[in-house]
């Protein structure tokens, strides 16, 4: 159907403004750790906020409150599971994966690219899209625990500290 009827039109928008203004109510009192994407549980946060307003905007069966508590009990899980983490190295490594570097000195670590399953093709696509013409400009190619690729080029490389052990291979 194309359009149903006005008053359901009037309810999305009734409901929408609302679902809205809490969320974003939400989302400001509990910071900006809440929606960071540092991992994939950060990630899982945002699409099911994003999930949650979507069915409170469409199903008749949500009720504006319902998806209110959805919103708190989303928002509260995830900074409970961050405090957590600070505290509690085990924890942390329940909720979240460690940065893993693919290339070290302008060389792919082949196990690595395997392990996280990339292909050569997105490590050079990543080169180049961080501007580099070729591996021998690059100290090292990070897949970050967002599942972003970090460039570090061997003229900002310095101490090494930001970069991820490679096994096996000396800095």
């Amino acid at each position: 159907m194309i359009f149903d009827s006005w008053p359901e039109l009037l309810r999305v928008v009734a409901l929408g403004a609302a679902a809205y203004l809490a969320l974003v109510t939400t989302l400001r009192i509990s910071g900006k750790r809440t929606l960071a994407k540092m991992n994939a549980f950060d990630l899982v946060v945002t699409v099911a906020l994003g999930s949650t307003l979507a069915t409170i905007l469409l199903s008749k069966d949500v009720a504006l409150v319902e998806g209110v508590v959805a919103f708190l009990l989303l928002v509260g899980l995830q900074y409970l599971i961050a405090a957590l983490s600070v505290g509690f190295p085990w924890i942390e490594n329940l909720a979240k994966s460690e940065p893993r570097a693919l290339l070290h000195n302008g060389v792919p670590d082949e196990a690595a690219l395997r392990q996280e399953r990339v292909t050569q093709d997105e490590l050079l696509s990543a080169v180049r899209a961080a501007g580099f013409g070729g591996l021998d400009l690059v100290a090292a190619v990070i897949l970050e625990t967002d599942g972003s690729f970090s460039v570090v080029s061997r003229e900002k490389v310095g101490s090494r500290s930001a970069i991820p052990m490679v096994k096996g291979v000396a800095t």
